[in-house]
């Protein structure tokens, strides 16, 4: 059954309002509402109520947002007020859920497989959270699908941000003076980062190889101009799940292909390395001894770094360098082009928003059978809900005689727990944003 919420009675007509708080995260710039959003919002039938200073990282002003039609409000707290929705970047902090209406929806990058702790204050406060990084991939929700849109943006930057460390050019150069060669690029991992990534170094003329344990991004990295890379034996043939996700591999698999990249790394000026394993942490790709092997002023930049890295050498948050090697672990990779990584996500979430509305009730009625609202949804009446996220019930005692009967269930249930964990949507890196 749809449940209906209803806003504040403005004029004789029920209005719904909505909150857009500043993001606190030393490291988080981006904002969850654009002016374009705002008037969409309105026209939604919201009340739209923007923290003063909300858009200042992502270049967007309070005077901009009121003339969309927002209210700017002092602090959170007050933009809270009697907010039905709450829209922000990331998972509140428990300090940032002051003020929250018991019963808001809150939307957000929520993280949950590496939120811990982070989750208990929002079942406290009484909210339904829904995580917008979960959303399915289905065609419908394209649109609203935040971790693809800020991954591009990601794989973007990524060669930007390796080609500032790079002492040389990328593309070839033909001078009176000689031939400047271009660079050589690897990528690991062919997801939408990847792929942007692979794009941009092209476009600034290196000469592009990638890797994936996914059949799929072959063709897809040649299409783009890349040389594909990888050891393509029937293992690798059955690499992806319905989901279009990445499968963990074999620990055989991954030694052959570790000695393939081993190879391939020696002969590369820059690696950029998105793979994720969702639910779990990064694989570790590039070893120290395949950094050591690498030509003095290569660079590595990890994408993956804030679930662990791809590179075993990489430290989250700096710029290290190893034996003439720069090892790039940039945070928030997307929050560095604040003002389009915003733009973007402002659209999705619009779009999620709006699913869950009636508009000619112009009120919220949310659909539990709707497949994206079912799948994204975390915390509902103060309890985790997803089922990789909700506690497993404790069996039930079983008398003596069928003791062999429970170890049975007991299996049963581990594996329950594994599927659950693979099936889990992947959290930052290749799909960037938590």
């Amino acid at each position: 059954m749809p449940c209906v919420a209803y806003g504040a009675v403005k004029g004789g007509i029920q209005r719904m309002k909505i909150a857009i708080p500043r993001e606190q995260r030393p490291d988080e710039s981006r904002v969850a509402a654009s002016p374009e959003t705002v008037k969409k919002l309105i026209n939604l039938g919201f009340e739209v109520s923007v923290e003063t200073g909300a858009g200042v990282g992502a270049a967007i002003t309070d005077e901009a947002y009121s003339a969309a039609g927002a209210t700017i409000a002092p602090d959170a707290t007050v933009a809270y007020g009697e907010a039905d929705v709450v829209a922000r970047v990331r998972r509140p902090q428990a300090d940032e859920l002051k003020g929250i209406k018991p019963g808001a929806l809150l939307v957000a990058i929520v993280d949950p497989f590496r939120a811990g702790d982070e989750l208990q204050p929002m079942q406290e406060a009484g909210v339904t959270a829904f995580a917008m990084d979960l959303i399915p991939r289905i065609t419908r929700a394209q649109s609203m699908d935040v971790l693809s849109s800020q991954s591009n943006l990601a794989g973007y930057k990524a060669v930007l941000d390796g080609a500032a460390v790079y002492g040389r050019a990328f593309p070839m150069m033909m001078t009176a003076a000689g031939t400047v060669p271009p660079a050589k690029v690897l990528v690991m991992g062919a997801g939408v980062a990847g792929l942007q990534a692979i794009a941009t170094a092209k476009r600034l003329g290196a000469v592009v190889s990638a890797t994936d344990v996914r059949p799929a991004a072959k063709e897809q990295v040649e299409s783009l101009g890349g040389t594909f890379v990888a050891v393509e034996d029937e293992e690798f043939k059955q690499a992806e799940t319905a989901g279009g996700y990445a499968k963990e591999m074999s620990p055989e698999y991954q030694k052959k292909q570790a000695d393939l990249i081993a190879e391939t790394i020696k002969k590369m000026d820059m690696v950029i390395t998105t793979a994720l394993i969702p639910g779990r942490p990064a694989p570790k790709l590039v070893s120290a001894e395949m950094v050591e092997s690498m030509k003095p002023g290569s660079v590595i930049v990890d994408l993956a770094v804030e679930t662990g890295g791809n590179c075993e050498l990489s430290e989250a948050g700096k710029v290290v360098e190893h034996n003439d090697v720069q090892i790039v672990g940039h945070l928030n990779v997307p929050g560095r082009l604040a003002a389009d990584a915003s733009a973007l996500y402002a659209r999705n979430i619009y779009n999620f928003i709006e699913l869950l509305v009636d508009k000619e009730a112009k009120a919220l009625a949310l659909d539990w059978e709707d497949q994206i609202v079912a799948e994204t949804c975390i915390i509902r009446d103060g309890q985790l809900v997803h089922p990789a996220l909700a506690p497993k019930a404790e069996p039930e005692p079983e008398p003596e005689a069928a003791a062999a009967e429970p170890a049975a269930a007991e299996t049963e249930a581990e594996a329950g727990s594994e599927e659950s964990a693979e099936s889990a949507p992947e959290t930052s890196g290749d799909k960037q944003g938590g």
